[in-house]
């Protein structure tokens, strides 16, 4: 994480540079790109998930695929990211997409990438300014992707898991209650429901290091997997988990995968 005021003070340092990445995206809302331009973080770029964080959506691999290394890396370096710089990434929903960016790019090799604690409403709290319209196009980077370097699990795995299988998606979904879209309600066998919105405080921010640690009690002894819809805000589970010192691997098809798989056996609440 990083907080807004460590953030203002890193934009306002001559000798830093700072890549940030704008990553608002939230299901029923596709209007990322005009809240965008609406206001941002001045020197912001926005990132599409849908096109640029994730491969096509199909039943077979789910609605958020991982993107090919070949493809994140042309759209990394058309951000202007290189491997030896900063970069900070933000939404307006407590981290819930920017996440997906974070994990990626930590995914691919990058290693100083943070979650801004709070996005763009703990930003304007603290006096943050916002610029509006587009920006100019980021001089291209240099980035290289090297993917791997977070621990991920596919469908086969998790269907004989013996570790923790944390389900990051509302209570109701994972009780089977509604399914707004997907293609079956309920979840997978065995694992347990930790919504990712008990995360973040009323304010939006990452509950603090301890309050983690407590949220995630008895889990640094086991291996511990994660999924959500469709391996989005699951990303945001693991970044929470990570606070608390708890590595987890992520399952990217997630229920838009399992679920779409009539072989798959289902739960629900009434089993």
């Amino acid at each position: 994480m990083i907080s807004p005021e460590e953030l203002r003070k890193a934009l306002s340092d001559s000798d830093s540079r700072v890549h940030l990445l704008d990553v608002r995206w939230a299901l029923g809302d596709p209007d990322g790109p005009q809240h965008y331009l609406e206001g941002h973080i001045p020197g912001a770029v926005f990132v599409d998930l849908e096109t640029e964080l994730a491969a096509p959506p199909s039943p077979a691999h789910g609605r958020h695929p991982l993107p090919s290394p070949e493809h994140l890396q042309r759209c990394a370096r058309s951000w202007g990211l290189r491997a030896d710089e900063p970069t900070v990434v933000y939404d307006a929903t407590g981290g819930m997409s920017a996440a997906r960016a974070w994990w990626l790019l930590r995914w691919a090799g990058m290693r100083d990438v943070r979650i801004l604690d709070g996005g763009l409403p703990a930003w304007q709290r603290v006096g943050g300014a916002l610029a509006t319209g587009s920006e100019p196009d980021p001089v291209p980077g240099d980035v290289v992707v090297t993917p791997g370097n977070m621990p991920v699990v596919q469908a086969d795995e998790v269907a004989e898991w013996s570790g923790a299988l944390l389900d990051a998606r509302a209570g109701e979904r994972y009780r089977g209650q509604v399914e707004p879209i997907d293609p079956r309600a309920g979840h997978i066998p065995g694992a347990v429901s930790v919504p990712t919105s008990e995360n973040l405080t009323a304010e939006g921010m990452f509950k603090s290091a301890e309050q983690l640690r407590e949220r995630f009690s008895g889990l640094s002894a086991r291996p511990v997997a994660v999924y959500c819809g469709s391996g989005v805000t699951a990303a945001h589970q693991i970044a929470a988990l990570s606070v608390a010192g708890v590595p987890a691997a992520l399952y990217p098809g997630s229920w838009s995968q399992w679920s779409s798989d009539p072989e798959r056996p289902v739960a629900t609440a009434l089993d």
